[in-house]
């Protein structure tokens, strides 16, 4: 019998962190399933999806345990039960406006009281070509529930105010 655990993982950015990581859940014979790992600020920040046979997790949790001693902080938790994909149209939803702050409020605002889903978030900041000034960017994976139209919330994100740019794109094709 397995089981699926949930690692998040922080450590000052440096080359090597991936492979000790793999290594310590390859040692515990650990499969290791889905991730995202990301440079944010100086440091190395992920989350993965690990599957061990139960009387290997203990090993497995003592082993991330250790490499604090390296630098690498891991916290584990259960995977909730695998989650069939949530009814409603699948969306990539692009957005840039001046950046500022209460920004990503606003917008998880937007999306919550529709009832649109987050499955996946990347933002990011860059200075503006000509002026300089701060641009903020995101992309996510949404799912639209039954009722709601892609207009309809593209309309919603634009109220937020007079520089938003909003895209939204089919996902299923």
């Amino acid at each position: 019998m397995s089981t699926q655990l949930v690692i998040t993982l922080i450590a000052t950015d440096r080359p090597g962190i991936v492979e000790q990581v793999a290594d310590v859940i390859g040692r515990c014979e650990g499969n290791w399933l889905e991730s995202s790992l990301s440079r944010l600020g100086g440091q190395f920040a992920g989350i993965l999806l690990v599957e061990v046979a139960r009387e290997r997790e203990d090993a497995l949790r003592a082993a991330l345990a250790a490499l604090a001693d390296r630098g690498i902080r891991a916290t584990l938790d259960q995977a909730g039960a695998p989650q069939t994909r949530l009814p409603g149209q699948r969306l990539l939803l692009s957005l840039v406006a001046n950046d500022r702050r209460g920004i990503i409020g606003e917008i998880s605002r937007v999306l919550a009281r529709r009832e649109v889903n987050l499955d996946e978030l990347h933002t990011s900041t860059e200075n503006a070509p000509m002026s300089g000034e701060l641009l903020f960017h995101a992309s996510a994976e949404i799912v639209l529930p039954a009722g709601l139209g892609r207009e309809d919330l593209r309309l919603a994100l634009e109220d937020l105010s007079d520089d938003i740019m909003v895209e939204i794109e089919d996902l299923d094709g």
